[in-house]
């Protein structure tokens, strides 16, 4: 088994934290993980991109050759676009539908949903409104955790006790928002 998933978002969304609750659940089960980060103009709301490597035996590299990609996991519909020529013929692409306008020339929203759309396979989330729905905005990437559940070789148990483990020094309502909106993209993907 091998899972290749390139993970993209905007400075700020949380694409680095979404990484690394991955690597992490998929270490709890045992499995071999390779992890790469490219930071760009995070601070600034630039591009950020992961890949991440997933298997039941070692994994030799970090990267993810082009057309192999199993997963785009997208914050920010744009940014999902941006890595397409890695995805594989029969990947999924998850995005976040709430666009990030960090550039003067942003294409028109309807245009980058309507693109991803017309892919064999994908599924557009709205993880702002599930995260507001779950009273707490600032879940919206737990949210998309929660919407790409599905498609990973992880247990959904063993992802929401990683989410249980990061947010626990948060306080009980912080981990209950959370484990919340990992539930609610769960439900959004079937």
């Amino acid at each position: 088994m091998k899972c290749d998933v390139i993970l993209a978002g905007v400075g700020g969304q949380g694409v680095l934290s979404v990484s690394a609750t991955i690597a992490h659940s998929a270490l709890r089960e045992g499995l071999y993980v390779k992890q790469s980060e490219v930071h760009g103009m995070a601070q600034r709301g630039g591009a950020v991109m992961a890949s991440l490597r997933l298997s039941d035996e070692p994994i030799h590299s970090d990267l993810i050759p082009r057309g192999t990609a199993d997963l785009i996991l997208s914050m920010e519909p744009l940014e999902s676009l941006r890595y397409l020529a890695w995805l594989k013929r029969d990947g999924i692409v998850v995005t976040a539908t709430g666009p990030v306008r960090n550039i003067p020339d942003y294409p028109e929203l309807e245009t980058v949903l309507a693109r991803i759309r017309a892919l064999p396979r994908s599924h557009l989330i709205d993880a702002e409104a599930l995260a507001r729905r779950c009273a707490n905005p600032k879940t919206s990437n737990v949210v998309m955790v929660g919407a790409a559940s599905h498609l990973l070789p992880i247990r959904p148990e063993t992802i929401a006790d990683q989410i249980r483990d990061m947010f626990a020094p948060k306080g009980e309502s912080v981990v209950s928002d959370n484990l919340n909106a990992f539930r609610a993209g769960r439900e959004t993907v079937h």
